[in-house]
């Protein structure tokens, strides 16, 4: 390789990259980590801290399958840095509940059946937990008939528009729309 084929891609043969150490606050434990810098909050995930329920998809933003929650809202851990989140409040599939303990969202998809083979599940529920807190803060969509009301309708309309960024290659979408209507209305 030339020396004008290195420096193309960015780097010489020899050059080493400086690992950045950050903490991280994923579901309610501080961690530290020593990571390039240039590293998706997605790959600190399953590849730092080996919380693989966060699912890599597509790795450009467009499945869902990696949604995480930070600071309430929903993110798709393949487009941001782990550096730029040091302050912030992670909340991963892991973090929501557990088998014996399960976070009604989670609840609500066993119980309708809102999953095929499960890849994109987890990414499906944060994705569901961060909409529904958005819906209860009053964030209109582009589905919302209303956008004055002071509450928004959860239509299943609503419901879909708000979830699209969420793909799901089984299609047990209409299982989906049932789970999260359910949760809505604090039932199963």
């Amino acid at each position: 390789m030339s020396d004008s084929d290195t420096g193309a891609m960015g780097r010489s043969q020899g050059e080493t990259v400086r690992l950045s150490t950050i903490r991280l606050s994923v579901n309610d434990q501080v961690r530290q980590l020593e990571v390039d810098p240039r590293t998706s909050l997605l790959d600190a995930l399953r590849e730092h801290l080996r919380l693989s329920g966060t699912k890599k998809g597509c790795d450009h933003g467009q499945c869902g399958a990696c949604t995480v929650l930070v600071n309430g809202r929903r993110v798709n851990s393949c487009l941001t840095l782990a550096v730029m989140h040091e302050d912030d409040e992670i909340v991963t599939i892991e973090g929501l509940g557990d088998p014996d303990d399960l976070h009604a969202m989670q609840r609500a998809f066993v119980e309708r059946d809102g999953f095929q083979c499960g890849y994109c599940t987890p990414g499906q529920i944060c994705s569901a937990v961060g909409m529904l807190a958005e819906v209860e803060a009053g964030w209109p969509s582009h589905a919302t008939a209303d956008v004055s009301a002071p509450q928004v309708a959860l239509t299943d309309e609503e419901i879909r528009e708000r979830m699209s960024g969420n793909i799901c290659r089984c299609a047990a979408y209409p299982n989906i729309v049932a789970a999260i209507r359910g949760t809505a209305q604090g039932g199963l």
